[in-house]
C-alpha cells in the first residue's frame, strides 16, 4: 500500500473511531466523494498531493490533503463544529500506517464557504504530513 493510502485509510480509522465525531456525522459520514443527493452533514476526502521528501540518508514523502466538512444547517456553525472535531482528532495524531512511519502529521488552516447555489456551508481543512517507510526489523 502506498504511503498516501495508508495515511488516508489511518484518517478514516482514526475519525470513524470516534463516538463524538460519529454521534455529529452518523456512522456512514466519511465519505471520499459528495454524492448528487448526500446525506449531511458529512466529511469528504478531498484532494491530496504527495511529494518525495528524501533526503540523503532516509525515504520520505510530504503529503498536503484537505478534508471537507459539508452541512445543510442554516449556519456555518454545524460545518465549524465538526471541523473543529476532526482537528482535534487529527492534530499531532500518532497514527498507525500499513508499511509506513508518520513523522508528522499537522493542521495547516481551516477555511469556511458558502455554497450559495446548493445553499450548503463548507469547511476546508488542510493537512500536511510526512511519512517514511518502514524499515524490516532485522533478525
Amino acid at each position: 500500500m502506498s504511503a498516501a493510502n495508508a495515511l488516508l485509510a489511518a484518517i478514516h480509522a482514526r475519525l470513524s473511531a470516534d463516538p463524538e465525531l460519529v454521534a455529529m456525522i452518523g456512522p456512514d459520514g466519511i465519505r471520499d466523494r459528495l454524492l448528487p443527493r448526500p446525506v449531511l452533514p458529512a466529511i469528504v476526502i478531498g484532494e491530496m498531493e504527495t511529494r518525495d521528501y528524501s533526503t540523503a540518508t532516509e525515504a520520505g514523502e510530504e503529503h498536503r490533503l484537505a478534508l471537507e466538512v459539508w452541512s445543510e444547517a442554516a449556519g456555518r456553525r454545524e460545518a465549524e463544529e465538526i471541523a473543529e472535531r476532526v482537528r482535534v482528532l487529527l492534530q499531532d495524531a500518532a497514527l498507525i500506517l500499513a508499511g509506513h512511519v508518520l513523522v508528522s502529521l499537522t493542521h495547516e488552516r481551516t477555511r469556511t464557504r458558502r455554497q450559495a447555489n446548493a445553499k450548503l456551508f463548507a469547511a476546508e481543512l488542510r493537512f500536511g504530513a510526512v511519512t517514511e517507510p518502514l524499515e524490516p526489523v532485522s533478525p
